[in-house]
C-alpha cells in the first residue's frame, strides 16, 4: 500500500494569499527564504523557488515535497525571511515563530486557515510587533511583520516532562501527539499488554515511546523496532528510550518494512489529520502490521470504539478479539495473519 499522507484538501489557499500579498505591494528582502512545516502538495507562487528552504519533519509531507523538486529537509535553514505554514497546535505555532527569529529571520510571514488559529496567532504577534500587512482569502489569513525589537523567547520549543509510576519520565515537545500527557488509549494498550511478549516485536506510529517502554518492561523481547513519521517525535523516543534492544525508523509507517518478519506489532494508530477523520490512517497501520508479521504473529492495537477497524482485522488476520474496552477505546488482539509479503518471503529463501 503506498504510503497515506495528510495533504491539504486544496493546497491553492497559501498560494492565493501569497499572489494577493505581492499584488498589494509586499515587498522581500534578498536572500534565502525559510519555510517551515510546509504540507504535501503546497505551492509558493510567486515567491521564488531557487531561494526556498523548506522545513518539515513528517515523512509523508518530505518525502511528497523531496518528490516535487524542493529543497527539502527536517531543520530549518537561517535565513533573513521565513514563511510559517501554521499548523493546528498554538503552541507549536508560536514554537516555530520563534525559532524563525531566532534563526535570524528579519521579516517573517505567517499563513494559516481560521480553522488552524491564523487569528490567535496574529494576536498573539500584535502584542509584541508591528504587524506590517494581512491578506485574507480562502478562509484563511496571511499576515507579515519585521522581528527587530521584538521578544519571542519565551515561545521557543520547551520540554514538557510527564512521569509515569510504571514506566519512569519522558520528554515531550509542542506540537506532537499527547504532549501534555499520557493518551488514555495508549494507557489502556499498555495495561493490557501480555506479561510476557514475543521476541521481535515492532511498535508502528511510537510517537515519543510511551507504549515501547511498556513493551520493553514485559519479558521475553530481544528486539523493539519503533516506526515514527515525525521526525521530532521520533528524536524524544531516542532521548526517552535508551534501551539497546531498541531500534529507531524515521519512516511512514502505511509503507513501512523490515527484512525480515517480527513476532509481535503493538499499536495506537493515527485516525485524524488536523480536524478531518483519517480512519484509512489506521487501515494503513492494520494492513502494514499483517504485511510485518510472521505466521504465527500477534497484534495488540487500541483504537476508538467507532472506527470501523473490525472488517480489515477479519479480512488480515485469521483470528482477532476485543481483550478490553472502555466506553471510548477498544483493545484488539489479531493473530495469524492470512497474507506474507513479498519482502518477507524473500528473505526466507
Amino acid at each position: 500500500m503506498a504510503p497515506i499522507s495528510p495533504i491539504l484538501s486544496d493546497p491553492a489557499p497559501r498560494e492565493a494569499r501569497l499572489t494577493l500579498a505581492f499584488d498589494e505591494g509586499l515587498l522581500l528582502p534578498e536572500g534565502i527564504i525559510s519555510v517551515l512545516r510546509p504540507r504535501a502538495g503546497e505551492r509558493f507562487d510567486p515567491l521564488d523557488p531557487q531561494r526556498l528552504k523548506l522545513a518539515q519533519g513528517f515523512r509523508p509531507d518530505h518525502d511528497a515535497l523531496l518528490q516535487a523538486g524542493w529543497d527539502v529537509s527536517t531543520t530549518a535553514a537561517p535565513a533573513p525571511l521565513a514563511l510559517v505554514c501554521l499548523p493546528r497546535a498554538k503552541a507549536e505555532g508560536l514554537a516555530l515563530i520563534a525559532q524563525a527569529a531566532q534563526l535570524g529571520a528579519e521579516w517573517i510571514m505567517v499563513d494559516g486557515q481560521k480553522t488552524d488559529g491564523i487569528e490567535s496567532a496574529l494576536k498573539a504577534v500584535r502584542a509584541r510587533a508591528e504587524v506590517a500587512g494581512t491578506v485574507s482569502k480562502a478562509h484563511g489569513k496571511l499576515f507579515w511583520f519585521a522581528t527587530k525589537d521584538a521578544d519571542f523567547s519565551d515561545w521557543q520549543a520547551r520540554p514538557h516532562i510527564i512521569s509515569d509510576a510504571k514506566f519512569g519520565k519522558f520528554q515531550t515537545l509542542p506540537g506532537v501527539f499527547s504532549a501534555d500527557g499520557i493518551d488514555p488509549g495508549s494507557a489502556l494498550l499498555a495495561q493490557h499488554l501480555p506479561e510476557t511478549l514475543p521476541a521481535r516485536m515492532a511498535d508502528l506510529g511510537a510517537g515519543w515511546g510511551y507504549l515501547s517502554a511498556a513493551c520493553l518492561a514485559r519479558s521475553g523481547v530481544e528486539a523493539l523496532h519503533l516506526v515514527e513519521a515525525e521526525a521530532s517525535a521520533l528524536e524524544l523516543a531516542r532521548q526517552n528510550i535508551t534501551d539497546p534492544r531498541a531500534q529507531f525508523h524515521w519512516h511512514d509507517a502505511g509503507s513501512f518494512a523490515l527484512p525480515g518478519p517480527v513476532d509481535g506489532v503493538i499499536m495506537n494508530p493515527p485516525f485524524h489529520t488536523g480536524r478531518k477523520p483519517q480512519p484509512e490512517l489506521g487501515l494503513a497501520f492494520i494492513a502494514t502490521a499483517a504485511r510485518m508479521l510472521g505466521v504465527r504473529g500477534k497484534l495488540w492495537m487500541v483504537a476508538n470504539r467507532h472506527l470501523p477497524y473490525e472488517a480489515a482485522l477479519t479480512s488480515l488476520f485469521n483470528t482477532h478479539e476485543v481483550i478490553a474496552e472502555t466506553g471510548t477505546f477498544r483493545v484488539w488482539q489479531a493473530q495469524g495473519p492470512r497474507k506474507k509479503p513479498a519482502s518477507v518471503a524473500r528473505a526466507r529463501r
